[in-house]
């Protein structure tokens, strides 16, 4: 074949190979080729159609019965690296041309950041042949910065369309969308406008999933539709420092919320999340401090630093108000940084809801500063059955000068005093579980003193407790040449095994 001779040698590296073990008169591997070509064509190419599509052309060459078993194929792989740029354009351009399939499930074109080549017409038209052919599920990815592609305007009558994922890819805005059959929408590092949420939620009835990774642009997200149920925002690309920054979500069908990342100054506002089931809210926010002034600049007023601290607090305490009723949260560092200062402040506790939530995870790095604000958590979550506690170290930057009011209160302030008198009675499961990638044989002797507090502090409160379950990865560190992350977290079991607890009769587990 043409495309076998001027594509890229290793799109021939399941034929050559096969080929030579032939040769070579291993029977074996003829054996097992015999028996796989007796199988049915539909088996075949359902077999062919789950390979690299470079793969499934190199089949080819196994025997005649192979030659033109490809052509059948409906699930595209195109990836640019793999070819010179012009063997890319040809291969893709020969593979569309012989392809027999009435219905493509997937096509997917991932274009390499080192490739300074525009593919804009030639993305036109075969993307254009993939939404003739009802494609179903459709990846377009670029990891290139300086170029960017618009999808065709034959894209948004895509009726067939159920899944689509772009990278890099931007919505021209004569694109009149249309698609009714899409289940779920992904966006990565793309700009929007409101015109542009508007149009795609209008032109998507039935969405039920929409996932925006490194988005910037819009200010407003309004979803009226009853079917989309779920919705994640992770990251805030190329943040405006200039200009306001609030980002308001209206959408009283939403039972999954997922904000993380860094937002930096990025301020989400729930305004109607009314049937939430289910929230992730793991977003990092950067002071304004950092914004203003660069990480070690101490010029900014105190009280500019104090008045941004405060919108988070009061952020903070509109998100635990409007998701008092949820019942699986997971939390990050900033509620709890942001309620241990609210707990020094003086803010009262009736401010702060209590929280229906029976499965609560947070997001800890291990520190008097947020072992307090995770204090504030507990006492609002006097609901919950479960609780997973994911533990992070990694290095911070200097505090802001807000931060750094609270940094010598909390070391000499008593955790237990705080929450001590309130019982909680539905907490049956704890687990905890670290992710680190750093020694913890020479740089974790503080952290192991602030968990075992916190460990031994669980055990107290917890009366009907039946687990606590510690899990550690089993890895051998680059540092020490040990598991010391797992021998330090057994040590940790060890010493909970004889502590005081509240309840009866509590099964210590370790997990690696």
């Amino acid at each position: 074949m043409d495309s076998l001779k001027e594509g890229d040698s290793r799109s021939s590296n399941l034929g050559e190979s096969m080929s030579k073990k032939r040769k070579g008169g291993v029977s074996g591997v003829e054996e097992t080729l015999d028996r796989v070509s007796q199988l049915p064509d539909a088996l075949l190419v359902q077999i062919l159609s789950l390979l690299p599509t470079k793969d499934a052309v190199a089949s080819c060459v196994l025997s005649k019965r192979w030659c033109y078993l490809w052509y059948s194929i409906y699930n595209f792989l195109f990836i640019n690296s793999d070819y010179r740029t012009e063997n890319f354009i040809y291969f893709v351009d020969h593979v569309l041309t012989h392809c027999t399939s009435s219905n493509i499930k997937k096509f997917q074109l991932n274009f390499d950041y080192m490739t300074r080549w525009n593919f804009d017409l030639e993305t036109i038209r075969w993307i254009s042949f993939a939404v003739e052919r009802k494609v179903e599920d459709v990846i377009l990815c670029s990891d290139d910065e300086e170029l960017t592609y618009k999808l065709p305007l034959s894209m948004g009558t895509c009726s067939s369309l159920i899944t689509l994922n772009l990278s890099r890819w931007v919505f021209d805005k004569r694109l009149a969308i249309a698609w009714n059959s899409l289940k779920s929408l992904k966006l990565d590092l793309i700009s929007l406008d409101d015109d542009d949420i508007v149009n795609l939620l209008s032109g998507c009835p039935a969405m039920e999933t929409l996932e925006l990774f490194f988005f910037r642009g819009f200010r407003r997200l309004e979803i009226t539709s009853s079917n989309l149920k779920r919705l994640t925002l992770a990251g805030h690309w190329r943040p405006d420092f200039e200009n306001d920054t609030s980002l308001e979500i209206m959408a009283p069908y939403l039972q999954h919320l997922e904000i993380s990342g860094n937002l930096y100054n990025l301020m989400c506002r729930l305004v109607n999340v009314s049937s939430l089931v289910n929230a992730k809210l793991t977003f990092n926010i950067t002071c304004i401090k950092s914004i203003q002034s660069g990480e070690y600049d101490n010029d900014v007023e105190e009280a500019t630093c104090g008045d941004y601290h405060q919108v988070l607090r009061t952020l903070v305490q509109d998100y635990l108000h409007k998701l008092s009723y949820a019942t699986e949260l997971s939390i990050g560092t900033c509620f709890r940084e942001v309620l241990c200062a609210s707990q020094f402040e003086g803010v009262p506790w009736v401010l702060i809801p209590d929280l229906k939530c029976k499965y609560l995870t947070l997001e800890l790095h291990i520190g008097n500063f947020n072992l307090h604000g995770l204090a504030g958590l507990l006492r609002a979550s006097p609901n919950a059955e479960t609780l997973n506690i994911d533990i992070a170290i990694t290095l911070f930057g200097s505090p802001c000068r807000f931060e750094s009011k609270y940094l010598g209160k909390v070391d000499n302030a008593n955790i237990e005093r705080r929450i001590s008198s309130f019982p909680f009675p539905n907490l049956k499961i704890v687990k905890i579980g670290i992710s680190v990638e750093m020694c913890l044989k020479y740089n974790f002797a503080w952290q192991f003193k602030k968990l075992f507090e916190l460990s031994k502090f669980l055990l107290k409160i917890a009366t009907v407790l039946e687990k606590f379950i510690i899990t550690s990865e089993r890895r051998k560190c680059r540092r020490c040449s040990m598991n010391c992350e797992s021998r330090l977290l057994s040590q940790l079991t060890e010493k909970l095994l004889r502590c005081a607890r509240s309840s009866a009769n509590p099964v210590f587990i370790f997990q690696e």
